[in-house]
């Protein structure tokens, strides 16, 4: 299940991104669409950036298993409404479909991959992943740049 706190104007197709996190996981996702000051914030406090960026995972760290098996959920993705709808424009695809995107690399960051440290693996599942739903190929060729 997705937990959605959506503080934007964007409307978003919730159920197209609970196929997503169903296939990944059967654990509860926390989302939030939010503005650029906020990710900015959170950017720079958890990152050292000081800037905005489209989307930021946060996974939940240090908890044992049975607290997981209690129904805790894997994390918390943020994403940046105004990067969604830029990039949506200048790619000529739908602003869901950008937000899909974005929510498959964040919920790969929850789980574990790393595409700034890895050999291509989360490259290649985001490839599958894409491939799976149907959704435009932007997200490769922008991390392939």
């Amino acid at each position: 299940m997705i937990d959605l706190d959506n503080q934007s104007t964007l409307v978003l197709d919730i159920e197209a991104l609970e196929k997503i996190a169903d296939t990944l996981c059967d654990k509860d996702v926390e989302l939030i669409i939010t503005d650029d000051a906020t990710i900015q914030t959170l950017n720079y406090t958890h990152r050292g950036k000081d800037t905005a960026t489209d989307v930021l995972s946060f996974p939940l760290e240090g908890i044992s298993d049975e607290i997981v098996l209690l129904g805790m959920p894997l994390g918390s993705i943020v994403i940046a409404e105004s990067f969604v709808r830029r990039k949506a424009l200048e790619l000529g695809h739908t602003p869901q479909e950008e937000l899909s995107l974005l929510f498959i690399h964040g919920m790969l960051h929850l789980l574990g991959y790393d595409h700034e440290n890895d050999e291509g693996e989360m490259r290649e599942k985001e490839k599958a992943l894409i491939g799976q739903f149907h959704l435009p190929q932007s997200l490769i060729i922008r991390t392939e740049e």
